[in-house]
């Protein structure tokens, strides 16, 4: 089985996206999953709960 696909949003494009294309991150005690914008090379963060990181890693 593959990823979950998520939705992410792009701050600097103003427009959201869905990807299976992501990882998950850990940053003092708050959890986030990670992916490289469609269209630039940047990156989008999305708050993620204890319990839904636990399911994606």
């Amino acid at each position: 089985m593959g990823k979950d696909k998520l939705e992410f949003y792009d701050v600097k494009t103003k427009s959201k996206f869905q990807t299976e294309e992501y990882r998950v991150e850990e940053r003092s005690g708050r959890f986030f999953a990670v992916a490289k914008s469609p269209a630039g090379t940047h990156e989008c963060w999305k708050v993620l709960s204890k319990d839904a990181a636990a399911k994606l890693k």
